[in-house]
């Protein structure tokens, strides 16, 4: 029979644990720090903040940021706008829903907490559109649909529109006013592009949508109800994913973090595969973008299959990331990001000294 030997951990140079001693705590960082020394869900964020600091850190990389869910609604604008205004990010890839959101904040509106009493049905009579426990009025959209109208009226129906371009302008607009805020309106100071590859799934493409509407009806083309749902604004988002590939290339080495998942995630993760394969079908040798740092924030779990729970790991094997084999760096949070966002970026900007 097979006796065991029995390995004390030093032996294999197994990284040992420290149980987090808060009387030692002096800062977000510092509990931060701690944590990457315990167990569970508590290390995975201790390491987003070491990967975190390391990507702010280095010169050479250019960080895209990732949204998808109702961050906005959620009241993490001002994280968002924090990350930009710091230059902890320099590309962000979002679902309309949640920038038509955060335009109803930016231009001073309110979003509610929701009465569970109330039952849906009179939420709709009323006016409410209910986002799990908060509340987002059907008249502050109405507003954001006159604010958008300003922002494309300054690009002209002729111009043909990506998410960019209109995101852009919608932060201009918002920059006219030296007291507002808004993170397009971070993002138009700062330089950094928004990109929204499923614009027609959100507040904003509808509202592209009734606007290049209008504008046929006065030019004539309407000669029915009907004829409206013929209109097709000059919009093409290819224009956005030649300039995320530009933006890409461009970069030394490249960085990405990530609220949840859905398209947003998916889009920037792209980019390396279609650098390999514009290599492969047109005999180019460019150098495929991959990501060197990542941070992930997504409750979502792996085994369901879908993208938003995919591991890193995976992503390796379709060119997306570089594997830690070769130093690429990657955490992932299993957590709710409204608990755990906040706590990291605090952390990350006390350890810059911001």
């Amino acid at each position: 029979m097979h006796k065991r030997h029995l390995h004390d951990g030093r032996e294999d140079r197994l990284v040992p644990l420290k149980s987090l001693d808060l009387d030692e705590v002096t800062s977000f960082s510092s509990l931060l720090r701690g944590m990457s020394h315990t167990a569970f869900s508590g290390r995975s964020l201790g390491e987003a903040f070491e990967i975190m600091v390391a990507m702010a850190k280095d010169p050479d990389c250019k960080v895209v940021m990732t949204l998808s869910g109702a961050m906005t609604i959620g009241k993490m604008g001002k994280v968002i706008q924090k990350m930009i205004d710091e230059g902890l990010v320099h590309a962000v890839v979002s679902t309309g829903a949640l920038m038509a959101h955060g335009l109803s904040e930016a231009i001073g509106l309110t979003h509610y907490r929701y009465n569970p009493e109330v039952s849906d049905e009179e939420l709709f009579d009323k006016g409410y559109n209910r986002v799990y426990d908060t509340l987002e009025m059907e008249a502050n959209l109405n507003h954001v649909e006159e604010f958008s109208t300003k922002a494309m009226e300054l690009l002209g129906p002729e111009k043909e529109l990506s998410s960019e371009v209109i995101c852009r302008a919608l932060g201009q607009v918002l920059a006219e006013d030296t007291e507002g805020g808004g993170v397009l309106r971070s993002a138009y100071l700062k330089g950094v592009p928004v990109y929204v590859p499923a614009l027609t799934d959100s507040e904003l493409g509808l509202d592209l949508a009734t606007w290049a509407m209008r504008h046929a009806r006065k030019r004539g083309e309407i000669n029915t109800p009907m004829d409206l749902f013929n209109v097709v604004p000059r919009y093409n988002p290819f224009h956005d994913l030649i300039s995320f590939a530009r933006f890409a290339l461009g970069a030394k080495k490249l960085g990405i973090f990530t609220i949840g998942g859905g398209v947003p995630r998916n889009w920037a993760q792209e980019v390396g595969p279609f650098v390999d394969i514009t290599n492969d079908r047109l005999e180019e040798s460019f150098r495929p973008p991959r990501y060197h740092y990542a941070v992930r924030i997504c409750p979502e779990p792996v085994h369901w299959g879908g993208l938003s729970g995919c591991t890193y790991s995976e992503g390796v094997s379709w060119g997306k990331f570089v594997p830690a084999s070769e130093g690429g760096r990657q955490a992932e949070v299993y957590a709710d990001a409204t608990t755990v966002w906040p706590l990291l970026i605090k952390g990350v900007l006390e350890e810059l000294g911001r």
